[in-house]
């Protein structure tokens, strides 16, 4: 199955499609829009002293593609039916992963309102999750992909040490609004902002509660031009994806004025599209830190 085959979503509908897959008994979803192709199981390299969920390396048309086994990295048991294994070739944050999964089942076309932020109680910033769909007398699980690859080589987060290209920092008093679901990448963000001289951050865990706390500041009489200079938002966020937000926000008078810069791992040529057509006024792949900081630097300073 070769996912350009599935539906194109149309920008800011709040709208995603997934690809369920099984580990064990487990239902587990990813966003389409990371699945390149999903491939049976072929032979794979092994690399000495490579992390323990790596299980190697494979050869996809010319470009060698590291194989993370999903079972491993979440502490569960191995498949059962290794032959009818399935491995999900996946690109984001500009790199290229196999995930090699037990089952894949459908595709699911869902509203982000649909999923569910995991519970306090059961997640904290370690979690492997981002959000919770409730399916036929069921559940499905979405995972955080980013944190799962930031466990196994943790360069591929976010790194304090590529600001020193932009030498000595000032402090700035202007205040940025985050919306971010991943707790790891909120606290990760923040303290890089800080870093770079933005002290002055307010963090929402998605756009529905970064949306809901704008429109407050608008019914208390308060210009929201004054409380927040500009917006950062991810793009795969529960109840309110980053696209949808920002066309709410550049249709409404209240806020348009406000840039609005979207920082995900789901920043491609083929999607940067989606971004221009609800108005985004930049657009930076994580883990860019560094031109994150540049765009900041432009619309602000």
């Amino acid at each position: 199955m070769n996912k350009d085959q599935g539906i194109l979503l149309e920008s800011g509908t709040n709208e995603l499609e997934i690809v369920e897959f099984g580990i064990g008994q487990n239902r587990f979803g990813i966003n389409v829009i990371k699945v390149k192709e999903i491939l049976n199981p072929q032979p794979v390299t092994k690399i000495p002293h490579s992390h323990a969920s790596v299980e190697g390396i494979i050869e996809i048309r010319g470009e060698v593609v590291p194989v993370v086994d999903v079972a491993h990295a979440l502490g569960f048991e191995p498949s059962e039916n290794p032959k009818h294994d399935k491995f999900i070739l996946s690109e984001f944050n500009q790199t290229k992963i196999v995930f090699h999964v037990h089952t894949v089942t459908q595709i699911h076309r869902i509203s982000w309102e649909q999923i569910e932020k995991p519970s306090k109680m059961y997640q904290g910033l370690e979690t492997q999750i981002t959000g919770v769909i409730k399916m036929d007398d069921d559940m499905m699980l979405l995972l955080d992909f980013e944190k799962i690859v930031a466990d196994i080589n943790p360069e591929t987060s976010l790194q304090k040490d590529q600001l020193r290209e932009l030498g000595e920092r000032e402090r700035s008093h202007k205040k940025i609004l985050i919306a971010e679901d991943s707790g790891l990448l909120r606290a990760l963000l923040q303290e890089t902002l800080e870093e770079a001289g933005y002290a002055h951050t307010y963090i929402c865990e998605d756009g529905k509660e970064a949306m809901d706390h704008l429109q407050s500041l608008v019914d208390e009489g308060k210009h929201v031009e004054d409380e927040y200079q500009l917006i950062i938002t991810d793009i795969e966020m529960p109840r309110m994806d980053g696209h949808h937000f920002t066309k709410l926000i550049k249709e409404d008078p209240s806020f348009n004025q406000m840039p609005v810069l979207i920082f995900s791992s789901l920043i491609t040529d083929e999607l940067r599209h989606k971004g221009e057509r609800v108005g985004a006024d930049a657009q930076v792949s994580k883990p860019e830190i560094v031109q994150l900081v540049k765009y900041i630097d432009h619309y602000i300073l």
